[in-house]
């Protein structure tokens, strides 16, 4: 196969997190190193002395556990059906809760893959990490359709 030397221009945040979660259901298969490498070429453009952004292409290029996989594959049926998943969720403090979630898009920042969606439970906009999360169950309600960028809790913001 020919190598492409062409440099497209920058990836937009929203393209990147759809990226790392195709990569997630690659798992650790043969054609997932070969993706991740590509991926990481893609990112040659960005700044690496930035600690937050070497971290979370480290995290993005390294293979989910199977389990965490599972969730994030479940998540993302979700998201492109635009149901409602029914979360069971370990919060910070480590109580188990369960959240009715308008999934709307998985990210990583730094070292955790995350969730992102519009919690009924807390009317709000939260950040789930997949870590924490125990199970992910679509259910059959419908979920509003919501715009990915705007639900994009750790872009950086521009200066006004």
């Amino acid at each position: 196969m020919a190598n492409v030397t062409r440099h497209p221009a920058p990836l937009t945040t929203a393209e990147l997190a759809a990226l790392a979660l195709s990569l997630a259901h690659l798992g650790a298969g043969p054609q997932s190193v070969t993706a991740r490498r590509g991926l990481r070429h893609a990112f040659e453009h960005l700044d690496l002395d930035d600690d937050v952004i070497a971290t979370t292409l480290s995290t993005l290029t390294t293979p989910l556990p199977a389990d965490v996989a599972r969730r994030a594959r479940a998540a993302a049926g979700a998201i492109t059906a635009r149901l409602v998943v029914r979360l069971q969720y370990h919060d910070a403090s480590g109580r188990l809760t369960v959240r009715d979630v308008e999934p709307v898009t998985c990210l990583v920042h730094r070292e955790f893959w995350y969730l992102v969606g519009w919690c009924r439970m807390r009317r709000g906009i939260r950040a789930f990490r997949f870590d924490r999360i125990v199970s992910v169950e679509p259910t059959d309600l419908p979920a509003r359709p919501h715009l990915s960028e705007r639900y994009l809790p750790f872009q950086r913001r521009a200066a006004a």
